[in-house]
């Protein structure tokens, strides 16, 4: 069965759907399965993986009000090897539409315990708000990896994260864990950057991640050509740094 990690910060900017599709690509570049979901209506990880959200036949919207099965609503990257459950802005609707559905907060998992074997990793792209898309990712979800920018509003935003996911966990799934937290757009350089960093290192030590990303323009141009960075650029610093990344996911949800 796969481990399933959700990509969640209730803050824009930074560096989510970024961490979702370059720890995907990473994932599967050390030979992992992979599944990407994208559950932001935005789209943004769907188009950064190279799938035309314009473009889909089947999404993750049909998959959630079932007009599709799961598999239908699956595309195959070849550049990176992975597959991705695309979405678009018609995922506004659906979310509408399961706010009036009995226990619709567990849709997403059911859906995709029927494709869970044939993968190791599911990595969930969520929406930067708390609606009822982000319930169901957690739903579904075995563990959540929260991208940090180490700016002065940091701090006040986790705390309101981990009030949500302590809902979660009282309701809808009690195993739900936070995996670890990542410093991203990291500037060595910035000295709040690096005050708010030993600040979350004194309060969450256990649950930071080693690997920092840095801000790097590969990492920022890559989308803009349909590609992850290590697609994209294999031996830049930010595909270096989520490959590391990688590794410490690795290890830490084997061990859990």
């Amino acid at each position: 069965m796969a481990i399933t990690l959700s990509i969640a910060n209730q803050k824009g900017g930074v560096g989510k759907t970024t961490t979702a599709v370059n720890l995907s690509a990473a994932l599967k570049a050390i030979k992992k399965r992979v599944l990407l979901i994208d559950i932001d209506p935005q789209g943004n990880a769907t188009m950064g993986c190279g799938v035309d959200k314009y473009n889909l036949n089947y999404s993750i919207c049909e998959l959630l009000l079932d007009e599709c099965s799961v598999d239908k609503a699956i595309t195959h990257v070849d550049e990176s090897g992975i597959d991705v459950l695309g979405s678009n802005t018609n995922l506004v609707a659906a979310e509408i539409v399961l706010l009036r559905e009995d226990n619709s907060e567990y849709k997403l998992k059911k859906a995709i315990a029927k494709i869970s074997a044939k993968y190791d990793y599911i990595i969930i792209d969520c929406p930067p708000s708390l609606n009822m898309l982000t319930i169901n990712a957690f739903t579904a979800s075995d563990g959540i990896i929260i991208p940090m920018q180490c700016e002065y509003y940091a701090l006040e935003g986790l705390s309101a994260l981990i009030q949500t996911i302590d809902k979660i966990k009282s309701t809808t799934n009690p195993n739900l864990e936070i995996t670890g937290l990542i410093r991203t757009m990291f500037d060595t350089r910035n000295n709040l950057s690096n005050e708010v960093s030993i600040q979350l290192l004194q309060y969450f030590s256990h649950k930071v991640f080693k690997t920092i990303i840095p801000r790097n323009v590969k990492l920022a141009e890559a989308p803009s050509f349909g590609q992850d960075v290590i697609s994209y650029a294999r031996l830049s610093k930010g595909a270096i740094s989520y490959i590391s990344l990688a590794s410490e996911v690795l290890r830490k949800t084997l061990i859990n």
